[in-house]
């Protein structure tokens, strides 16, 4: 039974660890992402200034990042997922320890 709370705390922690990795990740590209935000800005602040620029190449832009955004938005609902769930089994493996130890405590006591 301790072999395998361990292997669950074990397996948690893999998926703990790996969905920071993946908000990691995400974080890295929301940052990309912001600056072809800011790139963009720019470009339609100098469209309505009255300076000519590539109307295509501007809505290819806001596409592209709109396309990623919601890539990162799947990802980071995934991650957030992965946290919740791993937290809810590190509770409950948390509980099932303090129960193993109380019913040992209970067992010494009546020795």
């Amino acid at each position: 039974f301790v072999q395998q709370t361990k292997w669950s705390l074990q397996l948690m922690t893999q998926r703990a660890l790996e969905a920071e990795s993946n908000v990691e990740k995400l974080k890295q590209e929301i940052s990309v992402l912001q600056e072809e935000l800011e790139s963009s800005r720019v470009e339609n602040e100098n469209l309505k200034a009255g300076q000519t620029t590539d109307l295509g190449a501007v809505k290819r832009n806001v596409d592209f990042a709109l396309q990623n955004l919601h890539k990162i938005i799947t990802g980071a609902n995934w991650s957030i997922r992965q946290l919740t769930l791993g937290a809810e089994s590190l509770h409950f493996v948390t509980e099932v320890l303090e129960s193993t130890s109380k019913i040992s405590e209970v067992e010494a006591e009546k020795e």
